[in-house]
C-alpha cells in the first residue's frame, strides 16, 4: 500500500467457505481435494523458504558462471563492463610508461616501470613531487585512469589520464582532466582530494558486490569487492541460490527466477510492430515495471548511494537518491544534458520510455554493443521510408545532418575526450534556445545562423512546436518568475509529461507557496508516483514549519525508502504530541533510516553536515557543533558546513564567534556570496550598517547572485538614506530575475516613499500581473 490514511486501521477480510451441498461430492473427491490443499501448501512453504534464501543468497564470482554460460561470457568478456577496473599490469596498462614526462602548469610528472610495477612521479598532498605505484587501472575507452593506494584504505584517482583512442582520432598521448585550471595539493579536485577519492565517487559502479566499509572513528575504509570488474552478478544479483537451482533437478519448481533475485522478463513475448501511419513501432504489450531499467541505473543515473546492499530487482529508491532536473549544472531547464548524468535521467524523460523501450531493446546486455550499427538501431522501430529521408531531416543523405542520432541524441563531451549522448530523444527546439537560453542542434551545427532561422524552417516544416514544454515550467521555477506558482503547479498535475520533470516541479513549488499550490502538493504527497514523493521530500524543509506536517506525514506511508527518511528528517524537531502512534512510529523509522544513511556515507561533509542538521534542529547543540566541526575538518571548502556552524553560534547568542567561523570560510570556500549574505546579515543585526553594506554588496554583486541577495542590499541601502541607489540596484536585478514579487514589491514602497509616482504605479502593474 503506497500511502494510506494515518486515521484508518488496517481491514481484513476472511472469505468463508461453507454450505457446500453434498449432492455429487464424494468422499473421494474430498479426500482428493484435501490433499491436493497439503500439497499446495508444502509447495507454497517450500517456495516461501527458496525466496527467503534468495534474500540471503551469497555471491559466487563471475567465474563459476562461465561453466555453464559460455556465448555469455565470450559476449562480455572484453566489454566496458569486463574492462571496469584491473590490476595494473602489462595487459591491463595501456599509457606509455616509458620514461616520459607531462607538464601541467609547472608541474611535470614522470611514468615509468621498474621491475614489474608501473609507477608516477607528481606532486602529492603536500604538492612535493612524490613517486607512487600504479595499483589498478580503471576504465579503458576513450581513456585509462590510474588509481593509487593511499593510507587508510583509500585508492585515488590520478586526474592525469591516458588518451586511448588512436594518434589519428587524437589519442595516445597523456593529459589532465582540467586542462585549463591550475589544480594545486590544496585544491578539492587535487587527486589526492575528497572528489577523486575511489571509494566514494567511483567504487560501487565498477565493481562488484562493492562494500566500502568506512569507519567514521578511524578515518579508513575496508573497501571490498567479489568481482573486481562489472561481472555477471553485478546485474543478475548473487548466485549460491541460481547454482543450487541448476544442480537440482528436484527443486527446479520450488525456487523462483532460477534463483536469482531477479528474472529479466520484460522483453519476453514482446513484439514491436510498426504502424504504418505513423512509421513507428508499438508494443503489443505494455511494460509493466521498472525492473530491468531501475537495474540498470544503479548506476547508469546521477545519484548518492544511501542505504548499501542493493540487489537487481529492488527498488531505485530504496538505496539510492536519484537527481531530478533541478540543479542547472546538471541539466538545462528543458532536460537536456548539461553535466555528467549517466543517462537514466535523460531516458526517463523520452517518449521511448514512456512507449515501454527498455535499455536492452537497444543495446546488447552482455557485449553492451547496439543491437545494429549506427541509425539501423533506430530503424528497428523507426520506418527508414518515412524517416530516413531528406524529406524529413533536410539534409544531404548519409551526411552527419542526416543522422538520427546527430539530431535527436546530441553529444557532449565529459573527461577531456568522452562523447556521451543525451538520451531523452528530443525533437530540436530552436524556440525555446531563444527564449529559455537552452542549446539545439540546430545552431550547434550551423552556428552561422540563428535560432529564429532554425524555428522557422522547423514551423514551416513541422508545424508550430508545442508550447507544452516543460521547459517552461522549470525555468520559471528557476527564475523565481511571478508565473511559476502556476506554471509548476499545472505541471505537476500533467499526467501527460514526464515524472522526472512533474517531480522536479515538486522540489521547485514549496517556493512558491500559497493555499492553491498548498493543495498541489497535497496531492503529490498523496500521489503513488515514486519520483514525485522524492521531489517533493528532499524539499520539505523549505515549507514553513507550521505547515510541514501536513505534507511530510503522508510521505513517512511511501514505498521509496529514500523517501521515507527525506521526509522523517524534514519532520524532525517539530512537536508531534497530537498524532497517533503509527504515526510516531514510522517518523522514527524514518529518522532511523535517515541516520543510517548519513552514518554510511560519514566519509563525506555532506552527511556530517545533514547529521549535524538533524542535531541542530532538535536543539541537541553539542552533537550539532561536533559534526559540523567534523566536516570542516574532512572538507573546509564545504560552504554549508561552515555557514551552518555560524548559525548555530548565531542562535546561542554568540554573534562573534559566528562572524569568525564565517571569515575562516572567506578564505577557504570558493563560491563566497552565500558567506558575505551571512556576515552583512550579521553586521545589521549589530547596527553596523558600514561594513553590514559592504558585505551585502559582495554578496548582490556577484556572478549569478540570487534574487534574494540583490532584495536585501536594496533594502538595506533603503534603510540608511540611499533610496536612489537602492532603486538602482532592484532595477539592475529585475532585468536578470523579470517579474520576481520581492524586487517588485522593495522597488514599489521605496519610489513610492521618494515621490516617483509614475514608476512605482509601473512597478504596481507588473507586480499585479
Amino acid at each position: 500500500m503506497k500511502r494510506k490514511n494515518w486515521l484508518n486501521g488496517f481491514v481484513l477480510s476472511l472469505l468463508l467457505i461453507a454450505g457446500l451441498s453434498e449432492t455429487g461430492i464424494s468422499n473421494a473427491v474430498a479426500s482428493e481435494q484435501t490433499a491436493d490443499s497439503e500439497t499446495t501448501a508444502v509447495e507454497s512453504e517450500a517456495i516461501a523458504e527458496a525466496t527467503e534464501a534468495i534474500k540471503n543468497a551469497a555471491y559466487v564470482g563471475g567465474e563459476t558462471c562461465t561453466q555453464c554460460h559460455e556465448q555469455e561470457h565470450k559476449d562480455w568478456s572484453g566489454s566496458y563492463h569486463d574492462l571496469a577496473m584491473q590490476s595494473a599490469n602489462d595487459e591491463t596498462v595501456l599509457a606509455d610508461f616509458n620514461d616520459t614526462r607531462f607538464d601541467y602548469f609547472g608541474i611535470t610528472s614522470e611514468f615509468y616501470k621498474r621491475d614489474d610495477t608501473f609507477y608516477v612521479k607528481t606532486d602529492g598532498p603536500d604538492g612535493r613531487l612524490t613517486e607512487y605505484p600504479i595499483a589498478y587501472t580503471f576504465g579503458v575507452y576513450p581513456l585509462q585512469q590510474y588509481l593509487i593506494e593511499f593510507p587508510g584504505g583509500r585508492l585515488q584517482a590520478l586526474n592525469i589520464v591516458w588518451d586511448t583512442r588512436t594518434a589519428e582520432e587524437g589519442g595516445q598521448k597523456w593529459f589532465h582532466l582540467y586542462p585549463d585550471e591550475k589544480i594545486t595539493a590544496d585544491d578539492e579536485l587535487h587527486w589526492t582530494g575528497l572528489y577523486q577519492n575511489w571509494n566514494y565517487m567511483c567504487a560501487d559502479c565498477h565493481s562488484t558486490d562493492l562494500q566500502k566499509n568506512y569507519q567514521l572513528s578511524s578515518d579508513t575504509f575496508d573497501t571490498t569487492w567479489s568481482d573486481i570488474d562489472v561481472s555477471c552478478e553485478a546485474c543478475h544479483g548473487p548466485g549460491s541460490e541460481h547454482l543450487r537451482w541448476a544442480q537440482n533437478d528436484e527443486l527446479k519448481d520450488s525456487i523462483p527466477n532460477q534463483g536469482f533475485p531477479v528474472s529479466f522478463d520484460e522483453r519476453q513475448d514482446v513484439a514491436w510492430t510498426i504502424n504504418p501511419e505513423t512509421g513507428i513501432a508499438e508494443r503489443n504489450k505494455p511494460r509493466t515495471t521498472q525492473k530491468e531499467i531501475e537495474t540498470c541505473a544503479t548506476c547508469h543515473s546521477r545519484r548518492s548511494t544511501a542505504h548499501p546492499g542493493a540487489r537487481p530487482g529492488d527498488p531505485l529508491l530504496d538505496h539510492f537518491q536519484v537527481s531530478l532536473l533541478d540543479d542547472p549544472q546538471l541539466y538545462h531547464a528543458d532536460g537536456q544534458v548539461n553535466g555528467e548524468v549517466y543517462v537514466y535521467g535523460s531516458f526517463v524523460q523520452s517518449k521511448m520510455y514512456q512507449a515501454g523501450v527498455t535499455c536492452t531493446d537497444c543495446h546488447q546486455p552482455h557485449s553492451l554493443k547496439l543491437r545494429a550499427d549506427g541509425d539501423q538501431v533506430c530503424a528497428q522501430c523507426h520506418l527508414p521510408s518515412k524517416f530516413d529521408t531528406e524529406s524529413h531531416h533536410m539534409h544531404e543523405p548519409g551526411s552527419e545532418g542526416a543522422s538520427c542520432r546527430n539530431c535527436h541524441m546530441p553529444a557532449k563531451t565529459f573527461m577531456g575526450n568522452d562523447s556521451r549522448r543525451d538520451h531523452s530523444f528530443r525533437i530540436p527546439r530552436p524556440d525555446l534556445s531563444d527564449s529559455l537560453g537552452t542549446p539545439n542542434v540546430c545552431t550547434a551545427c550551423h552556428n552561422d545562423k540563428s535560432n529564429e532561422w532554425a524555428t522557422k524552417i522547423l514551423s514551416d516544416k513541422f508545424g508550430e512546436p508545442d508550447q507544452n514544454h516543460y521547459a517552461h515550467a522549470l525555468a520559471a521555477g528557476r527564475m523565481g518568475s511571478p508565473h511559476a506558482e502556476a506554471l509548476l503547479s499545472k505541471l505537476i498535475l500533467d499526467k501527460t509529461q514526464p515524472e522526472i520533470a512533474r517531480a522536479t516541479a515538486a522540489t521547485m513549488l514549496p517556493d512558491y507557496l500559497s493555499q492553491q499550490s498548498a493543495q498541489v502538493l497535497q496531492m503529490v504527497a498523496q500521489s503513488d508516483e515514486p519520483l514525485l514523493g522524492l521531489g517533493l521530500s528532499s524539499a520539505a524543509e523549505r515549507i514553513p514549519a507550521q505547515y510541514r506536517p501536513i505534507f511530510t506525514v503522508p510521505l513517512l506511508y511511501d514505498d521509496s525508502r529514500i523517501t521515507r527518511g527525506l521526509a522523517a528528517q524534514a519532520m524532525a524537531g517539530l512537536p508531534l504530541n497530537q498524532y497517533p502512534d503509527e504515526v510516531k512510529t514510522r517518523y522514527e523509522e524514518g529518522l532511523d533510516d535517515f541516520v543510517h544513511a548519513n552514518q554510511f556515507n560519514a566519509d563525506r561533509p555532506e552527511a556530517l553536515t545533514n547529521l549535524a542538521n538533524f542535531y541542530a534542529r532538535q536543539g541537541l547543540t553539542t552533537g550539532a557543533e561536533e559534526y559540523y566541526q567534523k566536516a570542516i575538518v574532512k572538507a573546509p571548502h564545504y560552504l554549508p558546513a561552515q555557514v551552518n556552524l555560524a548559525e548555530l553560534y548565531r542562535n546561542q547568542g554568540d554573534e562573534v564567534r559566528a562572524r569568525e567561523v564565517l571569515f575562516t570560510a572567506l578564505e577557504q570556500v570558493r563560491e563566497t556570496a552565500v558567506v558575505q549574505h551571512a556576515l552583512g546579515l550579521s553586521y545589521v543585526r549589530e547596527k553596523q550598517m558600514d561594513k553590514a553594506l559592504e558585505h551585502l554588496a559582495l554578496a548582490a554583486q556577484s556572478e549569478g547572485s540570487p534574487a534574494r541577495y540583490i532584495y536585501v542590499y536594496g533594502v538595506a541601502l533603503d534603510s540608511v538614506g540611499q533610496g536612489e541607489q537602492a532603486v538602482s540596484v532592484l532595477e539592475q536585478g529585475l532585468k536578470s530575475y523579470p517579474g520576481n514579487v520581492e524586487i517588485l514589491s522593495a522597488l514599489v514602497s521605496i519610489n513610492t516613499k521618494l515621490g516617483n509616482t509614475e514608476k512605482a504605479r509601473r512597478y504596481q502593474q507588473q507586480l499585479g500581473r
